[in-house]
């Protein structure tokens, strides 16, 4: 591209009557004769700059085309000076004056140059374009073509040359240089007119600012100066619109259905009405009903204006409405009572409750709630009719919480064994088609939650499927993204035996050194969060019950206890007490030990929540880098991994998939500290074998939901992905 522009620059440069020939320049007057030497020390100072990314000269590799160019230009720059000694119609003071432009192109070059504002590929046409901007102004005449046919940089230099900025077109060219920074950097519209609101363009650069960006040009018709003013001039209609919600009160209310008012399919005066009231069921089913009415449309490729804005606004009135209120009642036994909130819901207001409200909602909320009133509102009771009338929209997302929770096989059940196979195999096709790997770690993660070997299987050969196309496409992420699933899947199929670590070469997922916890002088720190609700009084003291031995040491502080081991491996257990949540004290309590932890350069290696679903958030929140074992020891913690990940990139997690139990949980930091106290390994698949074996009545059945390190496929993908990309 960079010499494709050069022959087409220099081509024109050289074919210019002009520059065919050197000029003579007669005899120059002494007084002038320090300005010519001025020009010649420029053009000698722009051959000699260089650096090791770039350089004026040698401009291309050819040694005769830069031999040409460089010819070219001392021709023009001679010519120049010589029309300028020549000339009768300028007078000894207008002749010093060009003069002076000359050197101030040459010198305005270097210094665009030297600041990484200009190529050095426009040198010639810079030279050029002086030459003709030069014989206009010496007629009188407007440069506004020389800066309309010529890059920005080059406009640029052109207006800020002295022997310029008189010219008659100065302002319009002015404005052309505008447009075109514009043009260039389309992200950047509002806030350039910020600096030029009069600009004569404005008005067509504010209207395509609109079509990119509802929401910034709101904030910016809102505001009380020269282009909030401008912007509620222009006239185009959904200019006008979103500058008269800027202006009201409740915009920001109406806002989530712009599109559906630009198009005239709904009125602000329909809508006022629900907006009175704007926590009221009537709002949530409005943004519901938009969002429905936007979901197969954006199936097609076509994103609706401000749909961004309309799902964070059903995001925040789900969570905040709905979900926070049968999530607070989690203690209520009788489901009338606990879900009244949402007996008014449809199943498509429901489905959105589940899908945007993934990492607030609580296991038994979704389980015993939302999900089977889904179903039990439908008028056909059949899953796909639901996806459909829906557009599909978020539909991996609901798939890998059906996953989670162990409802999918029922979600599946719920439609024809054809319907189900489809859905499930659009499921895993198009993950390298979205900006993230959210999809991606979806599929990997649901994979590990199916137990139906039919869908599996289909799973899996979608996924070579997949593969295969990608590699003959050529298509790297793709290629990287299935790969990962398919070693992955083939790993978790008990049939398979690939070592994934090596395989994939990341750090081993099947065992934890006992090396990788201790710290420089060889002792393990373990942190464990504790909340003050009413069910940690049984808990914590079953936790410290398990430490009264002689192989531990209990000292007890007036926040937190430290637990010390006597014999084997030293490790400390720092615990903070879980005192009255109604009056923050299990919060002071945790401050005070991150507190005391930070300071005596103690790093945990290994962190324990216990406590409910609706506290991990909270412990996450204060996770420290250094964790390479996390056990969340709360219901769904399974959900929360990519959040953990994001702390800890290689930390080994341990979560469950739906109801957590204290017994449980204390049975695993039983089999791990005494691990490590006896200067073992923790190798995931014996602890687990162990536990299954003890582990009896019905915590059997809530143990099968624990995920060990190995198991957590999602949480295996991204760090396998991480360092694929590290390798690139």
């Amino acid at each position: 591209m960079k010499k494709f522009y050069l022959i087409i620059l220099i081509s024109s440069l050289m074919n210019t009557a002009f520059a065919q020939e050197q000029m003579p320049i007669p005899p120059v007057p002494a007084m002038r004769e320090l300005h010519h030497e001025y020009i010649q020390t420029s053009l000698r100072n722009i051959a000699r700059l260089s650096s090791a990314a770039d350089a004026v000269f040698p401009v291309t590799n050819d040694p005769k085309l830069n031999q040409s160019i460089d010819k070219t230009i001392r021709i023009y720059v001679n010519n120049m000076r010589a029309i300028v000694e020549s000339s009768t119609q300028l007078n000894d003071n207008q002749k010093y004056l060009w003069l002076r432009g000359i050197n101030d192109i040459l010198t305005g070059f270097q210094s665009a140059w030297q600041a990484k504002l200009i190529k050095n590929v426009m040198y010639p046409g810079l030279i050029k374009a002086f030459y003709q901007a030069m014989q206009l102004e010496m007629q009188g005449e407007s440069i506004l073509p020389v800066v309309k046919n010529n890059e920005l940089e080059i406009g640029n230099i052109l207006i800020q040359n002295f022997c310029l900025k008189n010219n008659i077109g100065i302002e319009a060219a002015k404005d052309v240089l505008v447009l075109k920074t514009c043009q260039r950097e389309p992200a950047s519209i509002l806030k350039i007119l910020t600096r030029f609101p009069e600009n004569s363009y404005a008005d067509s650069l504010i209207t395509v600012a609109a079509f990119r960006d509802q929401e910034e040009l709101y904030n910016y018709a809102a505001a009380p100066n020269a282009l909030g003013k401008r912007i509620q001039t222009v006239d185009h209609p959904l200019v006008k619109l979103i500058a008269r919600l800027s202006q009201s009160k409740t915009g920001r209310m109406y806002f989530p259905f712009l599109d559906d008012l630009y198009q005239g399919k709904i009125t602000i005066e329909k809508i006022a009405p629900v907006l009175a009231d704007e926590n009221s069921d009537a709002y949530y089913k409005l943004l519901v009903k938009t969002r429905v009415g936007y979901a197969e449309r954006m199936r097609r490729g076509d994103t609706p204006m401000a749909a961004k804005t309309l799902a964070a606004k059903l995001k925040s009135k789900a969570i905040e409405m709905y979900i926070n209120e049968i999530n607070a009642l989690h203690d209520e036994n009788n489901p009338a009572i606990r879900f009244k909130k949402i007996d008014s819901l449809n199943p498509q207001e429901l489905y959105y409750l589940a899908v945007l409200g993934e990492e607030e909602i609580y296991t038994s909320s979704f389980v015993s709630g939302v999900y089977p009133r889904i179903f039990l509102r439908s008028k056909q009771a059949d899953a796909d009719s639901l996806l459909q009338s829906l557009g599909y929209d978020f539909y991996r997302k609901f798939i890998k919480m059906s996953a989670a929770y162990n409802t999918l096989d029922d979600f599946l059940k719920r439609m024809s064994k054809p319907a189900a196979e489809k859905l499930m195999r659009n499921f895993v096709n198009g993950l390298e088609k979205t900006g993230s790997l959210e999809d991606a770690v979806d599929v990997a993660d649901s994979y590990a939650s199916i137990y139906n070997k039919g869908i599996r299987h289909l799973i899996l050969t979608q996924v070579q499927q997949n593969l295969k196309n990608s590699q003959s496409q050529k298509d790297k992420r793709a290629s990287v993204i299935y790969n990962l699933l398919h070693t992955i899947f083939v790993s978790a199929d008990s049939a398979g035996k690939t070592n994934l670590s090596a395989t994939l070469g990341i750090n081993t997922v099947y065992n934890m050194p006992l090396k990788e916890l201790q710290n420089e002088s060889g002792r393990i720190i373990i942190q464990q969060y504790a909340y003050g609700d009413k069910d940690a009084e049984s808990y914590f003291g079953a936790f410290l019950a398990r430490f009264s031995n002689s192989n531990w040491r209990i000292v007890k502080k007036p926040y937190w206890v430290e637990i010390n081991s006597v014999r084997g491996t030293p490790v400390t257990i720092y615990a903070n007490l879980p005192l009255d949540e109604t009056k923050d004290l299990d919060a002071l309590a945790q401050d005070s030990l991150n507190y005391y932890l930070k300071t005596q350069g103690l790093a945990p290696t290994m962190v324990i929540h216990r406590g409910h679903s609706y506290y991990l958030q909270q412990t996450i929140d204060q996770l420290v880098p250094s964790a390479k074992v996390v056990l969340l020891g709360s219901c769904g913690g399974y959900q929360k991994l990519n959040l953990v990940l994001d702390i800890c990139p290689t930390a080994h997690i341990i979560s469950s998939k739906q109801v957590a139990a204290g017994v449980l949980n204390q049975a695993l930091i039983d089999a791990i500290t005494e691990q490590i106290r006896m200067n073992k390994d923790l190798v995931w698949e014996e602890i687990w074998q162990k536990l299954q074996s003890r582990v009896t009545g019905g915590y059997k059945e809530k143990f099968e939901d624990y995920i060990p390190p190995h198991k957590n496929l999602g949480a295996i993908f991204i760090m396998a992905y991480n360092k694929a990309m590290e390798m690139e």
